[in-house]
């Protein structure tokens, strides 16, 4: 059954910002196999299709590959007896963000830290004013044990 109005791929595409490309490779890729079709194979995208694709997008941005994502989207579509995987799956994946997290916040730090270094500089209107602090070995410093 086919919601009126469906969306098309160019309209779907625009509301996610991705490329009506994108769309058609994950179909390809297989998805997307809840998304119906008219008879000569245009897409028809309803409002779940498009949820759907934002669950698909969250896990692409986590890194996951399309390979993972694919076989989320088959767990779905054998529904409760796979219940536990897609629990398990989401749990690291949580892992894996709450890393990246992490990872950033160490990158931040040196990036404030650079960000004070020129601020005072450009305070100062010369960068000698940390003439007397060796930044080299800072920075190596903050790289060893922050990145």
């Amino acid at each position: 059954m086919v919601y009126w109005p469906p969306f098309t791929v160019s309209a779907v595409a625009k509301e996610l910002n991705l490329t009506p490309y994108t769309l058609r490779y994950y179909d390809k890729e297989g998805l997307m196999p809840f998304v119906e079709r008219t008879s000569s194979g245009i897409r028809l995208f309803k409002e779940s299709d498009i949820e759907a694709l934002k669950i698909i997008e969250c896990l692409k941005s986590t890194g996951m590959p399309i390979k993972g994502i694919k076989n989320f989207i088959d767990w779905c579509s054998e529904g409760d007896s796979t219940l536990q995987q897609r629990y398990d799956m989401f749990l690291e994946r949580k892992a894996t963000v709450e890393a990246q997290i992490e990872e950033l916040k160490k990158t931040m730090e040196v990036i404030e830290h650079k960000c004070l270094y020129y601020k005072t500089a450009l305070d100062a209107k010369t960068e000698n004013i940390h003439k007397n602090v060796n930044i080299g070995s800072n920075f190596t410093h903050l790289v060893e044990n922050h990145l």
